[in-house]
């Protein structure tokens, strides 16, 4: 069990540690609560080291960051923020500037490729077939070379769509997951901007 003023001064290195990455002098700590001797302090240290709620060294900021500290930011490393472009239509190929509109944060293992990815907001009912509905959000990455069958975002003769990647006898196209939309052929240029690597849907 720990005293108040323990409690006090355990949740001051917390805080301290979280906002600064690092701990707090004698001095900082003795300024903080008011106290005109460093002994008062000392003391509290090392009943909180005893109780094994803090392990320091010999320097004044050598307080190692506290387990909750270092769950905190562990848990915040684990978080990418991916931007969110402007509507990519799954419907068909419209005429659209890409810009980011928002960022979303989300867990890293969610992302394959988290610095050459961005977001999408899914308009349109013609890749129902694979599970994206009107209004899903997909993760893309613009690294991930494309594959036979990979579901892409792709600008072919000037507009966007998103649809899944087919090449055939040398010739690509993009295929709808829809039977009431038509397979897309390129007039004079289809290239891919991004592979689909994740969804993300709210309910």
């Amino acid at each position: 069990m720990l005293t108040e003023k323990q409690a006090k001064i355990l949740k001051f290195i917390e805080k301290y540690q979280f906002k600064n990455g690092g701990s707090p002098t004698i001095r900082e700590m003795k300024e903080y609560f008011g106290l005109s001797s460093d002994n008062s302090i000392l003391k509290h240290l090392n009943h909180l080291e005893e109780k094994g709620m803090i392990s320091k060294g010999d320097t004044p900021r050598s307080i190692k960051l506290l387990s909750s500290v270092k769950e905190r930011f562990e848990a915040a490393s684990n978080i990418v923020s991916i931007p969110v472009l402007s509507t990519i239509p799954a419907g068909g190929p419209v005429i659209s500037e890409e810009t980011v509109i928002d960022r979303i944060e989300i867990k890293s293992t969610m992302v394959r490729k988290p610095n050459s990815s961005f977001i999408l907001k899914v308009s349109g009912r013609s890749m129902e077939g694979a599970g994206i509905l009107d209004g899903d959000l997909v993760i893309v990455s613009t690294e991930i070379e494309p594959r036979n069958g990979d579901v892409v975002v792709a600008l072919i003769d000037g507009g966007n769509t998103l649809k899944r990647f087919i090449r055939e006898k040398g010739r690509a196209y993009l295929k709808a997951e829809n039977p009431d939309y038509e397979d897309i052929y390129p007039v004079e240029s289809l290239e891919v901007q991004g592979v689909v690597t994740g969804l993300i849907r709210n309910y």
